[in-house]
């Protein structure tokens, strides 16, 4: 007789038989997840070395000491300024900028000084241990030099104080952080009080009815839309329409107000929100209004939050590139706008030109421009995480 050996069968009416099989899919879920975050932190890791290690030779620039000789010969034709053999490898630039230093100090004119010159930029990319132009003569005399200590790599001051250039090593980021900065200023001056007052009529002031529910959808999805649509709008209005200044600071910073607009109405609100209800009660039960309980109670305390998602907003708004490349914002701009309405660049329009240029020395300047543009875009985002911590009120 053959005995039928008794399955082992669990009782607990709580027991689940898929509970193995959810317990090693709950394993994997967690092990995908822990990669992806691993190969993003690994990505960003590869993103910042590469662009540090392209961005940090930016810094400093080749000078070579040579004799400069002063006089009418030299102001006419600026290339006589120097000896014959030293022409190829000084910039052309700072040759050009004679006539303008016999200017500041007259007592140069009829002398022969031995003075520091800028090196052209196929030197320094030579010196630096990239990819060159250089002749086998000029590399000789180079070398020579250099043996000599009569080249010297300084702090590359141009990269701050010029604006940008067709001659490599005396492009600089001067006059597109200028215009970074008047762009960025209207910005503000027209989406921060229209962006705070909106959000405040509508979390405040505004009833629920179809209308606001309107507004409030038509905010979210403009928050979401391509910021390239933002440039196509201000072409349309600012500049086609109203005939403002291609291309200028007022224009670029009207078009940025459009797109950093409904982040500051949905953060403001949510700050807005954030307010117990008890605050407005107490207000309204000391015989204040809804105006002066909005002013004075409600608006001090939601305004660390306002102007967080503000600064927040300005920082996106300055990482833009498209919508001002529609309005003409990436132009040559060798000087710095001195007014809102001449024309102008700003920082990423700045390095996206420099991007597609063939010369070495412009692929090192782009890398030192974004490692500029991360330090302030990171310094504004925390200011931001300061100031909501410094000024958050917890109920």
């Amino acid at each position: 007789m053959i005995r039928r050996k008794k399955q082992k069968t669990n009782h607990n009416p709580f027991y689940d038989p898929n509970l193995k099989a959810r317990h090693a899919s709950a394993k994997r879920f967690k092990k995908f997840t822990l990669t992806s975050l691993i190969f993003s932190i690994a990505f960003l890791g590869f993103f910042l070395f590469d662009i540090v290690g392209k961005g940090i030779p930016a810094f400093h620039v080749a000078y070579i000491q040579v004799d400069v000789t002063y006089n009418e010969k030299s102001l006419d034709d600026t290339r006589f300024a120097v000896d014959k053999k030293y022409r190829d490898i000084v910039s052309r630039a700072w040759l050009r900028d004679i006539p303008l230093l016999v200017k500041e100090n007259p007592n140069f004119m009829n002398t022969t000084l031995s003075t520091w010159v800028l090196a052209d930029d196929q030197v320094d990319q030579y010196l630096k241990g990239h990819n060159h132009k250089l002749k086998e003569d000029e590399i000789a005399l180079v070398d020579e030099l250099n043996s000599k200590g009569l080249i010297e790599k300084k702090f590359n001051t141009i990269f701050f104080t010029n604006g940008d250039s067709k001659i490599p090593e005396y492009a600089g980021l001067y006059s597109a952080i200028i215009g970074s900065i008047l762009t960025l200023v209207i910005t503000m001056l027209v989406a921060f009080p229209i962006g705070v007052m909106t959000a405040i009529y509508l979390e405040e002031f505004a009833g629920d009815n179809k209308f606001t529910r309107f507004i409030e959808i038509n905010i979210n999805n403009l928050a979401a839309i391509p910021a390239i649509l933002f440039g196509l709008l201000g072409l349309a209005i600012f500049i086609n329409l109203f005939g403002m200044p291609r291309s200028s600071p007022l224009v670029g910073g009207l078009t940025l107000a459009l797109m950093t607009l409904p982040i500051i109405i949905v953060s403001s609100r949510a700050a807005l929100r954030a307010v117990p209800d008890s605050i407005r009660q107490a207000g309204y039960g000391l015989g204040l209004n809804k105006i002066q309980v909005t002013r004075d109670h409600v608006l001090p305390l939601a305004f660390p939050g306002i102007l967080t998602g503000s600064i927040l907003g300005l920082a996106h708004a300055m990482g833009e590139t498209a919508p001002l490349i529609i309005i003409g914002m990436i132009a040559f701009i060798p000087d710095a706008p001195s007014t809102v309405t001449q024309a102008a660049t700003v920082m990423p329009a700045q390095l996206f030109t420099w991007a597609g240029m063939p010369e070495g020395m412009y692929i090192e300047k782009t890398a030192a421009g974004i490692m500029v543009l991360l330090t302030i875009l990171i310094s504004l985002n925390a200011i931001a995480i300061y100031l909501r911590k410094k000024f958050e009120v917890k109920w």
